[in-house]
């Protein structure tokens, strides 16, 4: 954890999920069918009987949804907390230790390359070279990333008590800056399509307070203040829902390029 008033890392924050694998797998919310139906539509391709590469696979979520849909899927994923997590959710599907700036992967060999959360701790000056190198012609480079719909009333008041807490604009971490440097092409070879796709769950307060504390921004985090922030806001849900069942409203931002 860290204690000092200097903001850590993006590798600190990238490495802080492997201790929290676990809790992350629980607790994380997925994705929503109508998600892949709109990856499917913007790449023209289908996804069953495609060979897809899923980088910074973590604990396999998108993994998950995405052999399930019929697609032949590798998982990528450079921690080892995360990679043993996966290897006990999916046995059966193939992992490798890589990331997307250099991917262990064959010229040409996939019809998907897919960055679930991901995109964002790459560098894209080395990733969209690599995903143009390992995807096929015609292709689909696809990123997404699950945002909290901060037009819900008590989702909005609960960003501005974590931004007064930890001192984090709920914009950049709800990876708006992600989204932004995907349509940034460095190479200026692709052509993103943008999507969102509205979607919710109804958890307990338990595991609401289990998947925001599973965020790098926590992880890192004083880990005393990290709790009583935990604490105090387990009393807030508990005003807003008296029955103690939260409803999570995502926002899926979706952008999908097809390689030349």
């Amino acid at each position: 954890m860290t204690t000092s008033s200097t903001p850590p890392s993006p590798a600190t924050r990238a490495h802080s999920f492997n201790a929290a694998a676990a809790q992350y797998a629980e607790n994380r919310p997925s994705y929503p069918p109508a998600l892949f139906d709109a990856i499917e539509e913007l790449a023209a391709h289908p996804l069953t009987g495609a060979r897809v590469g899923d980088v910074g696979a973590g604990t396999g979520i998108a993994t998950t949804l995405l052999h399930a849909r019929g697609a032949e899927v590798i998982a990528i994923e450079p921690g080892d907390g995360m990679a043993a997590q996966f290897r006990r959710t999916l046995p059966g599907v193939p992992i490798v230790r890589g990331n997307g700036n250099a991917l262990p992967l064959t010229d040409h060999s996939l019809d998907f390359l897919t960055y679930a959360q991901a995109w964002h701790w790459t560098n894209p000056a080395e990733s969209v070279p690599e995903a143009l190198r390992v995807l096929r012609p015609g292709g689909a480079l696809a990123l997404w990333w699950n945002t909290s719909a901060l037009d819900v009333q008590w989702i909005a008041e609960q960003a501005e008590r974590i931004r007064i807490h930890f001192g984090l604009d709920p914009v950049v971490e709800q990876n708006g800056s992600g989204l932004r440097t995907a349509l940034a092409d460095p190479t200026g070879k692709l052509d993103f399509a943008h999507r969102r796709v509205r979607w919710s769950r109804r958890v307990p307060i338990d595991t609401h307070l289990a998947n925001i504390g599973s965020h790098s921004a926590f992880l890192v985090h004083d880990e005393e203040s990290t709790t009583d922030f935990l604490t105090e806001e387990r009393n807030h849900l508990r005003t807003a829902f008296p029955d103690e069942i939260v409803e999570e409203t995502y926002v899926v931002e979706l952008v999908v390029a097809r390689t030349p």
